[in-house]
Parts: structure tokens; C-alpha cells; sequence
């Protein structure tokens, strides 16, 4: 009887004294240790649950980091490309007036204009646009364009 809890007992029965004496000397013997042994272990599922759950926490900031950057890359094409585009809309007034026009568009969507360079009647840009991939971590994208008159 470890804990002063009889098993056993219908209604109606008595339980023996002789028994009942020998159920109390053997509740504070091991049997009631091996009762107690796993409240130690009490808490080890919280634990699993927070090492879970911070796991995808990371994976979380992990895929956002890869989103972002790759996001920043695209934003980057569309500067260069939509730069190039306007540059060469202004490539017979000369180098500076199809540059500014290039530079402008850029800045309009997001990106800084690194490169523009007048090759004929084609317009060549390079962009880039910077990202916080993570709080702390900065990182740079680039892409290039050109544009020009079709040639047949």
C-alpha cells in the first residue's frame, strides 16, 4: 500500500489486519521509490518542444534571409533593364542625357545606377540594390542591361 492506497477491497470486505500490517511495512520499502523515481524527468518534454520550436524558428529566418536576397536580385534586373530601356529612348541626344534618363529610372525602382556607358546607339547599365537579409547582415545585388535599336 504505497501511498495509502488499498487495491483489492470489494464492498462489503474487510481487509485483514495481519495484511494490512505487512502492506504498511513494505510501502515504505522500495516500492514506493520506484513510484517516485520518474517525477525527476518531469519538464523533458517542454524542453524537446523548445528546442522544436526554435529550430523553425531558424529555418524560418533562414528561408525569409533566401527570399529577401533573391527579391533583391530581381529588383536589380528590373533597374538595369527598365534603365537601359529609358537610356536608349535618349541615346541620339548623347551619353549624358540617355545616363541621367537611366539613372533616374533606376533610383524609380529601387536601385542605384553603377555603370552606364553609350555603345553606338545601345545603352549599357549596371544597377544594384542593397538588402538586409538578416538583422545585422547587409548584403549587395547587381545585374546589368543593354538596350538598343533592333538590328536587321
Amino acid at each position: 500500500m504505497c501511498g495509502g492506497v488499498r487495491r483489492g477491497l470489494g464492498p462489503g470486505r474487510k481487509a485483514d489486519a495481519g495484511a494490512d500490517r505487512a502492506t504498511r511495512g513494505a510501502s515504505s520499502g522500495r516500492a514506493c521509490r520506484s513510484v517516485e523515481e520518474p517525477h525527476r524527468e518531469r519538464g523533458g518534454a517542454s524542453v524537446c518542444l523548445l528546442v522544436v520550436g526554435l529550430a523553425l524558428v531558424l529555418a524560418g529566418m533562414f528561408g525569409a534571409a533566401v527570399g529577401a536576397a533573391r527579391t533583391a536580385r530581381q529588383q536589380a534586373a528590373v533597374a538595369a533593364d527598365f534603365g537601359a530601356l529609358a537610356g536608349a529612348g535618349r541615346a541620339l541626344e548623347g551619353d549624358e542625357a540617355a545616363c541621367s534618363a537611366a539613372a533616374e529610372i533606376a533610383v524609380r525602382n529601387g536601385g542605384r545606377l553603377l555603370v552606364c556607358r553609350l555603345d553606338d546607339l545601345d545603352v549599357l547599365v549596371t544597377a544594384e540594390v542593397s538588402v538586409t537579409v538578416l538583422p545585422g547582415l547587409t548584403r549587395v545585388a547587381t545585374a546589368s542591361a543593354r538596350a538598343g535599336p533592333l538590328r536587321g
